[in-house]
Order: C-alpha cells, then sequence, then structure tokens
C-alpha cells in the first residue's frame, strides 16, 4: 500500500510486521476454519467470526461492534463473499481505532508549549513500566530534548535500581530517595530539579499496587497535587503501561486504573512474544484512551509510536 511508504521507516515497518506476527497468523488461522466451505458472508460464518475475534482478545463488546458494523453490509449486499471479509474487517478495525486515536504519531513528539512536559507512568509490576520509561526517555533524548527521570516507586528497590540502570544507559539525571520514602516528596524533587536544568521531559515511575485500589488512588492523587505546586498544569500526560501478552488480564488492569486516575494514554507492550495482538483493538476501543505506544521487541528501539493504519496494515498483511 503505497500510502504507507513515506509514514513509516522501511525498519520501522519490519520490525512491526515480524512483532505483529504471532498475532496475525493465530487469527487467520482461525479465520479459515471459520469460513471454510462457505462462499458468502451468513449468520452462521458471523457467529463463527464473533468467535474469533473473542477469542483472539479483542474483547466482547468490541467485538459485537465490528459484527453489528459487518452486519449492516451484509444487509446492504446480500452476496457478500467471504473472499471479501478480510478487507471488510480491516476497513472496520481501522475505523473502530479513528474513533479513539486521532491522527497517526509516527514520532517522539512533545506539545511544543509544554516544557517541561511531564508524563507521569502508571502499571502494575511486571508489565514492563520502567523499562519503557527507559525506552521513552532513549527515544526522547535521540531527538534532542533533555529528558529527567524521577524515582518515584518507592515501594521497591528494584524498581529504583531499574530505573537508574536506565538512567545510566541513556545517560539522563535521575532524582531518587531511598526505598519507602514519600513517592510525592520524589516527584516533587523530580520537577524542581527539571525545571532548574531547563528540561523539556519529565517521566515519572509511580508504584503498581493493585491490592488496595482506595491506597493507589490516594497516592496518585498526592503525587498529582505536589507536583502542580512546581509544574501548574502537571501531569500532562497519564500514561498506563498494559502487557498485552496478558489479553484480557489487561482489560481487567486498565479498568481499575481508569477508577483510580485520569488516564489520557495507553502503551501497550510486548506484543512481539504473544498472539493476542488483537488487545490493542479492544483496549482502545473500550475504554476510549488513545494508544500512544507499544512494544514490539526487547531492542531500545523497538517501542514504537502507534499508528493506526501501520498496525493494521502489519495485523492484516497476508
Amino acid at each position: 500500500m503505497s500510502v504507507f511508504k513515506n509514514i513509516f521507516s522501511k525498519q520501522k515497518k519490519e520490525t512491526l510486521d515480524k512483532g505483529l506476527e504471532k498475532s496475525k497468523d493465530s487469527f487467520f488461522g482461525k479465520l479459515g476454519k471459520a469460513v471454510a466451505g462457505k462462499s458468502k458472508v451468513d449468520d452462521e460464518v458471523l457467529d463463527n467470526l464473533e468467535e474469533v475475534l473473542v477469542s483472539s482478545d479483542v474483547g466482547v463488546n468490541t467485538t459485537l461492534k465490528i459484527i453489528d458494523r459487518i452486519e449492516s453490509r451484509v444487509a446492504k449486499d446480500k452476496y457478500l463473499g467471504t473472499e471479501e471479509l478480510n478487507q471488510i474487517l480491516r476497513e472496520e478495525i481501522a475505523g473502530l481505532l479513528s474513533e479513539t486515536n486521532e491522527g497517526n504519531g509516527t514520532d517522539f513528539e512533545i506539545p511544543e508549549t509544554q516544557k517541561p512536559h511531564v508524563i507521569m507512568v502508571v502499571g502494575v509490576n511486571g508489565v514492563g513500566k520502567t523499562t519503557t520509561i527507559g525506552k521513552l526517555a532513549s527515544q526522547f533524548s535521540k531527538k534532542g530534548l533533555k529528558v529527567t527521570l524521577g524515582a518515584a516507586d518507592t515501594f521497591r528497590a528494584a524498581a529504583i535500581d531499574q530505573l537508574q540502570v536506565w538512567a545510566d544507559r541513556v545517560g539522563v539525571p535521575i532524582i531518587k530517595q531511598k526505598m519507602g520514602s514519600d513517592p510525592a516528596s520524589v516527584a516533587f524533587d523530580t520537577l524542581n530539579s527539571a525545571v532548574s536544568d531547563g528540561a523539556d521531559v519529565v517521566l515519572i515511575d509511580t508504584a503498581g499496587r493493585l491490592h488496595n485500589k482506595v491506597n493507589l488512588m490516594n497516592e496518585l492523587s498526592k503525587v498529582k497535587r505536589v507536583m502542580q505546586k512546581v509544574v501548574p498544569d502537571a501531569p500532562h500526560d497519564v500514561l498506563l503501561v498494559l502487557d498485552g501478552s496478558t489479553g484480557q488480564n489487561a482489560f481487567e488492569q486498565a479498568k481499575q486504573f481508569t477508577k483510580a486516575t485520569e488516564v489520557t494514554s495507553l502503551a501497550v507492550t510486548k506484543l512481539d512474544g504473544t498472539a493476542k495482538g488483537g488487545v490493542v483493538i479492544g483496549i482502545s476501543d473500550q475504554f476510549q484512551i488513545p494508544v500512544k505506544y507499544i512494544g514490539v521487541g526487547e531492542g531500545i528501539d523497538d517501542l514504537q509510536v502507534f499508528n493506526k493504519l501501520e498496525f493494521v496494515d502489519s495485523f492484516f498483511k497476508l
């Protein structure tokens, strides 16, 4: 598709294709069985398709939306062939993603009007939160932006140590205190340092405990309030990191965090090791929160800005 040629670099596109390979193969394997022996899209094909989408972790509500849209098209064209189903699905899923994900980001950018641009990163332990912060710091630094990291996940010493490793690797300053310190105090110190240092981007790590939602809500609210004493409209982005390989569990995490704080964007990681890439479609649609980044490999450059056209193109590439 020529429309994609100038949007992504060839290398990025190849990484995305490879990262979604397991999801694509699983999906089309199931889709092939769903339409086997059928020449036109009828009720049985739609029932089978519904099962394929749900089992591909698209989610029940989003699946029903897609099926409704296809039913409308079938009602207009009684002889819609199964060979057209791939293109129809592609169009409807792209349409759904377009409703939530405005524009087609291709680069790591921040608004010119917000300096420093403060990103508070949330998510449960083990989803790749700290790694995502490190990769973001690397990408922003490559753009020539000054980055400051804040180790406000003071619940685990390992989280502070891991973020320090990334700070050293990327060559950016990190503000930290000892384990058990007040996370809001770390956030306050980080923003003060970032402002005095003329930083462009601040990435604040936070604790990912969900065992008590009220405590999480209170802690994140306090971190926000304290940051606003330094930068009045901070944070400019609350980025929720989800592990794409957990499928439906990622939906539950999104549900819990959107109740605990106002999430403004999503990063879905570990898509390269899973057949559950459909979760990106479902979560984006169900929570009406834009997916900003996706992880399609372990390399430092394998965190990509989410581009809905590229994603759909790779997912449906035969």
